[in-house]
C-alpha cells in the first residue's frame, strides 16, 4: 500500500503548485494624450493645438536680418545756446565792420586823382582801419572755431541758418568725451544719445553730424560736437554717448520680450512648425534699442514667440500643465 499513498502525495503536491501559478503579466495600457504631449514636448519642443494657442495669447514675430556693429560709451554735456548766441553775433559785428572798412578803402582808392580825391591822410587812415578791422575778423573767427570746432558742417558766416538756429536754442550742441583708449580711428559717422540712466533703451536720438572738438582738459580721451535735432534734453545736461566701432555684422534682433532665462542660460522659442515651438539659446552679450542682436541658430524668417515665451518655457520644464 506504500507506493500508492506516495502516489497520492506526488499528485496533491503537483496540484498545489499549479494553484498558485503566477498570473500572466498584463499588457501595456497605451499611453494617455496628455502623456504623449509631455514627450513631445521634452523631445521635440512644446506642441499645442489652436485653442491651447488661442488660450495663451501666443504670438510671433519674423526677424528680419540687420546689419550690426559694437559700440563705445562716453559721456556728452549739451552746450548752453547763450554761449553759442555771443560768439554768433560778435562774428556778426566783426564781419559788417570789416565790410565798411574795405568799401571805405575801395572808395578812396577809386577817386584817388579826381577832384573828388581824398587826402593821402586820409587815405591811409582807411588803409590802417581795414587792416585793423580784418584782424579783429580773423580773431573773431578764431574765437568761435574755439567755442564749436575748426571743421563744423556749415561754411564760415553769421548768417548761416544751421548757426542761427543752434544761437536760437532750435538744435543743440553736444560736446562728447569718449575715454581713452575706447574710440580709435576718425571722426565717427554718426553718434547716439540718450538721457543717463534711461529706462527706455529705444529712446535714443541719432546725430549724424559729428566733427572734431577741442580735447576736454579734465577727461583725458577724444573730444567731438555734435547737433542733437528733435530731443528733449536739457541745456547743460549730461547724455550718455554711444559710437560705433568694429566691423558691421550681420544678424537678427530678438525682442526682450521673447527672451527667457532657464537653467542660467537665456532662450527664445521659434515656431520650427505650425504650432510646434523650439526652446533655442541665445547670446545677449549685444544689446540693441529693440532687442538683442544674435548671429547664430536664429535666422532672418524664423517665427520668433513674442508672447507667452514665460508660459512654454513652464510647460516644457513641467512646472504647469495649463496655461497661467
Amino acid at each position: 500500500m506504500k507506493p500508492p499513498i506516495a502516489a497520492a502525495l506526488c499528485l496533491g503536491f503537483l496540484l498545489m503548485c499549479g494553484c498558485h501559478k503566477a498570473p500572466p503579466t498584463a499588457a501595456a495600457e497605451p499611453p494617455t494624450p496628455d502623456a504623449k504631449a509631455s514627450a513631445t514636448e521634452a523631445s521635440e519642443g512644446v506642441v499645442l493645438t489652436p485653442d491651447q494657442v488661442a488660450k495663451l495669447g501666443l504670438v510671433t514675430q519674423t526677424s528680419t536680418s540687420i546689419e550690426y556693429r559694437e559700440e563705445t560709451a562716453g559721456y556728452g554735456l549739451v552746450v548752453a545756446h547763450e554761449t553759442i548766441a555771443q560768439a554768433a553775433a560778435e562774428l556778426v559785428s566783426a564781419q559788417a565792420t570789416a565790410r565798411q572798412s574795405r568799401a571805405a578803402l575801395s572808395r578812396a582808392r577809386r577817386l584817388s586823382g579826381t577832384p573828388g580825391a581824398v587826402s593821402a591822410d586820409v587815405e591811409d587812415t582807411a588803409v590802417r582801419q581795414a587792416a585793423v578791422d580784418a584782424a579783429a575778423l580773423t580773431l573773431t573767427t578764431q574765437r568761435l572755431a574755439t567755442t564749436l570746432g575748426l571743421k563744423p558742417p556749415w561754411k564760415n558766416g553769421g548768417n548761416n541758418s544751421v548757426l542761427q538756429e543752434l544761437a536760437g536754442g532750435g538744435i543743440k550742441l553736444v560736446r562728447v568725451t569718449f575715454p581713452l583708449g575706447t574710440l580709435s580711428g576718425g571722426t565717427p559717422a554718426s553718434l547716439r544719445a540718450a538721457h543717463i540712466g534711461t529706462g527706455k533703451p529705444g529712446e535714443r536720438w541719432q546725430m549724424h553730424e559729428v566733427w572734431v572738438a577741442a580735447a576736454d582738459a579734465s577727461v583725458p580721451g577724444r573730444s567731438f560736437f555734435a547737433l542733437l535735432k528733435g530731443s528733449d534734453a536739457g541745456e547743460g545736461e549730461r547724455l550718455e554717448v554711444w559710437a560705433p566701432v568694429g566691423a558691421p555684422a550681420s544678424g537678427v534682433v530678438i525682442p526682450a520680450a521673447a527672451v527667457v532665462m532657464s537653467e542660467g542660460k537665456y532662450w527664445c522659442y521659434v515656431e520650427k512648425a505650425p504650432r510646434k515651438y523650439l526652446k533655442t539659446e541665445i547670446d545677449v552679450s549685444r544689446p540693441t534699442p529693440d532687442g538683442y542682436f544674435v548671429t547664430d541658430h536664429v535666422g532672418a524668417g524664423d517665427e520668433v514667440v513674442t508672447t507667452a515665451a514665460g508660459q512654454l518655457l513652464a510647460r516644457e520644464s513641467n512646472a504647469s500643465s495649463e496655461p497661467q
